[in-house]
């Protein structure tokens, strides 16, 4: 069992279970000194692609979720890792308890670019799914984005 950050829509405990059956969520917790942000826009998306980077004046909030190896290898191919476009690092979490060691996905391509409106409330939607705080949440549904007639 290894244990997995979530910042994108995989914070939804529901579409995370779907994803991932045997993998529950243990916690919530924050990302200290990264940022959220876009990139990948090249890949021919509806838009940029979440992903985050180091930065010392931000913090992004994760979902913890305990993930066995069958589930690991299922979320390797969802999140296309297996292709190149995410790669695993290993993220320090600020839980309400210590903190803890987790991995997750980052976008092995430049920063950059406007996440689809779908995209971005999407995201939201999976924040407020598990329990993001309330100005976290308005956040994301307030970035920029870009507009594709969906």
């Amino acid at each position: 069992m290894t244990l997995y950050a979530a910042y994108g829509t995989n914070l939804d405990p529901e579409l995370m279970g779907q994803r991932c059956p045997h993998s529950p969520l243990r916690t919530t917790g924050w990302l200290t000194g990264w940022r959220l942000t876009f990139g990948g826009e090249e890949h021919g998306w509806d838009g940029a692609l979440a992903t985050i980077v180091q930065d010392p004046l931000e913090q992004v909030f994760v979902g913890l979720y305990d993930v066995p190896r069958a589930d690991e290898k299922a979320l390797d191919q969802w999140e296309m890792a297996d292709t190149g476009l995410y790669r695993r690092t290993k993220i320090r979490v600020n839980t309400l308890h210590d903190d803890v060691v987790a991995w997750t996905y980052v976008l092995d391509a430049y920063e950059g670019g406007l996440p689809s409106a779908h995209y971005l409330g999407a995201l939201a939607d999976a924040a407020e799914a598990a329990d993001a705080p309330a100005d976290y949440v308005h956040a994301l549904r307030t970035r920029p984005c870009r507009s594709i007639g969906l």
